[in-house]
């Protein structure tokens, strides 16, 4: 019997080895956000040449509009990938790429900044919660206010 269990092990272990190369892919998993190579098309923008159109034309409608200004467009492209299998496959940022196009009054390009990975910068936030005092009494207060009404509502 022993023999039977010590075959049966090989097997189930031969199992799991190949389950888990069976189940490991070979080519990377690519997530893209936005317009595809952005870095190659932002070229094809001439500052004090293109127009809206052109513009358009080239990335299509964009992602965003300035929040003050119309006349600044904001074009991204952001891709992950899957590490390979000694970091556990975890994604990571391998394309974080921004356009930002400001036009003037006729349409025509005058700023063209292009922003890629290497010049995100790590900010710092600040890890204290504020408290909203306000908010705790105006839950009380409603909770209270809405059973009240209940009550009355019951005694007609």
């Amino acid at each position: 019997m022993a023999e039977i269990t010590k075959h049966n092990r090989i097997i189930y272990i031969s199992l799991i080895i190949l389950f888990f190369l069976i189940g490991c892919q070979q080519h990377n998993i690519v997530k893209t956000h936005g317009i595809a190579y952005l870095d190659k098309r932002q070229k094809l923008v001439v500052v004090n040449e293109s127009n809206k159109n052109d513009v358009t034309k080239i990335f299509g409608h964009p992602a965003t509009k300035g929040m003050t200004d119309d006349n600044v467009w904001i074009y991204i492209e952001r891709t992950q990938t899957r590490e390979k299998i000694l970091k556990l496959g975890r994604n990571y940022l391998s394309k974080n790429n921004v356009l930002v196009l400001e036009f003037n009054k006729v349409g025509i390009v005058v700023k063209k900044d292009f922003f890629n990975k290497d010049n995100m910068e790590n900010i710092k936030f600040a890890k204290t919660i504020t408290v909203n005092e306000l908010k705790k009494e105006n839950f009380i207060y409603s909770f209270l206010s809405s059973i009240r009404t209940k009550m009355e509502g019951k005694k007609k």
